[in-house]
């Protein structure tokens, strides 16, 4: 069992394989702030202290060094370049921190996305199929890119944004207090009010940030779906519908979207509008002391520039939470996904020859959605080495049959064994790389013809491809096309036919050890001289695997040894091909129908050549 995470911790775990790049920018954060501190005290005791007969106000064994090195008041005041040397000096040493302190954080922020990208990719290839059955693919590409680079913008510039923040206040209300504890509480009375305005914009501001990045995830899976399907969209004209579609869901990520942004403007607003009237209370409080005289004119420059440094990281608070509250709806999703249990490691399975007699023991299965039977009580067995076909109407569990042979779902009642071993006693990666199976809407990527038929092996040699491209009865077409082997097929093989793209198929699966060989309506684009090639072709290259084809064409479930009739997750039939179309029953009526199809076909032609 894996352990929840909240969303904050599990962003802060993702720190530490990088902790000490991280701490050294922290390190540099110190430096920056220091640096940043330093400029306003060196010119409110030059005012005081150079410029004037007062007292510094800095720590004794400071003076005694400068002292010490010939630098007295008479000194300095006789060589005032010297302070603007410093000064200058000073703010080269800023940036050179600061520079190394994005330099750092950005390095360390790409390692851990990157990681985490990797992290998030690998589970979504261990997770069970079902959740894939389910999951909206436009959806996880978002969580595996803009949610991953959230995080990674919060880990960047936020996570030592708060550390900054925290530093600079710390250190001003330290200088500030040791100096006027009076006009230190005056300086800072207005900051509770921005506290509390930046917690109520927190609690808001997340739910809405949720609500928009779960939006964007329906418009993102919308439009996946519309690119993929766009030939279907094209042929039924559903171009206006679509758009209909997709504005509907674009028009509710704006609505959300704007939510954010109206409650980042109203913080904004509100955030500068106190931050401006203390600014300005304190500058009139330091002003009429001043005047006075209760207070220095270095004082005066003291507070105004420690003030306004004091609450520049308040009023940056609300970016800091907003971006927080962003990233952890980002971590949320994503942990979402790494908290869903992959599939079980299994390393006492067994890899045993698979090939043996497949029999399915009074099998049964329901899918976990629902609860409703898809199998009940299947009982049958193949002889290793030979055919068997399976024939059944839509939704009678021909596929589940397959599924369950490639333990993609486990059966919820009796067993299945290959060569005597239990399916749940074998490596589900083992199985699945000697079980090929074949299906009716074959996924191609954009890659040329040989890199398709070749994925199925690492380094396949040319001739293996070509031979089992000869096999598949795909030579042909292969030949005719632009650049033979290396023509591109496009985006889900788009640029092909149906019956081209089951061929490419069926010689990629070839090229994998097959002990057994699975046709899940996987000929039903081809022609029957075809499908008669391939089939004729296939029991000649692997006489020792054995195949199993879901098939509506008689034609192709002819020459089987075993054929069985599947009718509502049932067996209600099994015989060969002379026994069945002799017996009443779903498979004799098939057979007379597309007899007589064909039939009447033949008389047409031959009268219309009369």
């Amino acid at each position: 069992m894996q352990t929840k995470q909240r969303p904050l911790r599990a962003m802060l775990r993702l720190l530490r394989p990088n902790a000490g790049r991280f701490a050294v920018a922290g390190l540099a954060t110190v430096i920056t702030v220091f640096l940043g501190y330093a400029t306003p005290m060196l010119l409110a005791e030059t005012v005081d202290c150079i410029l004037s007969d007062r007292a510094s106000t800095l720590p004794g064994a400071f003076l005694d060094f400068l002292r010490g090195a010939g630098m007295t008041r008479g000194w300095i005041t006789d060589h005032l370049w010297f302070l603007a040397i410093v000064l200058v000096l000073l703010h080269l040493l800023n940036g050179a921190a600061s520079y190394v302190r994005g330099r750092l954080s950005a390095k360390a922020s790409e390692g851990l996305a990157r990681d985490l990208r990797v992290r998030l990719y690998d589970h979504l290839q261990r997770l069970p199929f079902a959740y894939h059955v389910h999951a909206e693919t436009g959806d996880l590409i978002q969580r595996c890119t803009s949610d991953v680079d959230t995080v990674r913008r919060f880990l960047s510039m936020q996570v030592l944004e708060i550390f900054n923040a925290l530093l600079m206040i710390t250190v001003a209300l330290v200088i500030l207090l040791g100096r006027n504890v009076k006009l230190t509480l005056i300086s800072v009375a207005l900051t509770p009010a921005i506290f509390w305005f930046a917690a109520w914009f927190f609690r808001r501001v997340r739910k809405s940030f949720k609500d928009a990045d779960e939006s964007e995830g329906r418009m993102s899976a919308v439009l996946q779906e519309n690119l993929s399907g766009v030939r279907v969209v094209r042929a039924f004209g559903q171009q206006e519908r679509e758009v209909e579609k997709f504005d509907a869901v674009s028009e509710d990520y704006r609505r959300k979207a704007y939510r954010v942004n109206n409650l980042l403007a109203i913080y904004w607003g509100g955030g500068d509008a106190i931050t401006m009237t203390q600014q300005m209370i304190t500058l009139l409080v330091c002003v009429v002391l001043a005047a006075k005289g209760e207070i220095s004119v270095g004082m005066l420059i003291l507070f105004t520039s420690y003030v306004g440094q004091l609450l520049w990281p308040i009023r940056q608070l609300g970016r800091t939470l907003s971006d927080t509250g962003k990233s952890m709806v980002a971590m949320e999703r994503i942990q979402t996904i790494l908290d869903t249990e992959p599939e079980p490691e299994e390393p006492d399975a067994l890899r045993p020859d698979l090939h043996g007699d497949i029999v399915f023991d009074h099998v049964s299965f329901a899918y976990p959605d629902d609860g409703v039977p898809v199998l009940e009580d299947v009982s049958f067995t193949i002889k290793a080495g030979t055919t068997a076909a399976v024939l059944g109407s839509t939704g009678s569990g021909k596929s589940t049959m397959m599924y369950l042979l490639q333990r993609l779902y486990e059966p919820t009642g009796g067993r299945i064994t290959i060569g005597g071993v239990d399916l749940k006693d074998i490596d589900r990666t083992w199985l699945r790389s000697h079980v090929g199976l074949i299906l009716q809407e074959p996924f191609l990527y954009s890659r040329t013809i040989r890199e398709n038929v070749g994925i199925a092996r690492r380094n396949p040699e040319e001739a293996d491809i070509t031979h089992a491209a000869d096999v598949a009865a795909a030579s042909g077409f292969i030949a005719r096309a632009e650049k033979g082997y290396d023509t591109v097929v496009g985006e889900r093989g788009v640029t092909l036919s149906g019956g081209q793209k089951q061929r490419i198929a069926i010689a990629r699966t070839l090229l994998k050890d097959n002990a057994i060989l699975v046709f899940d309506d996987s000929l039903s684009a081809v022609d029957t001289e075809t499908d008669a090639r391939i089939r004729a072709a296939l029991q000649h290259e692997q006489a020792r695997t054995t195949t199993l084809i879901i098939s509506h064409r008689l034609t192709t479930l002819s020459q089987a040894d075993l054929i069985l009739v599947l009718e509502n997750g049932r067996i209600t039939d099994r015989g060969t091909h002379a026994e069945l179309a002799a017996r009443p029953g779903l498979y004799q009526r098939i057979y007379a129908i597309q007899t007589g199809l064909e039939e009447e076909f033949l008389q047409t032609r031959d009268e219309e050549v009369k």
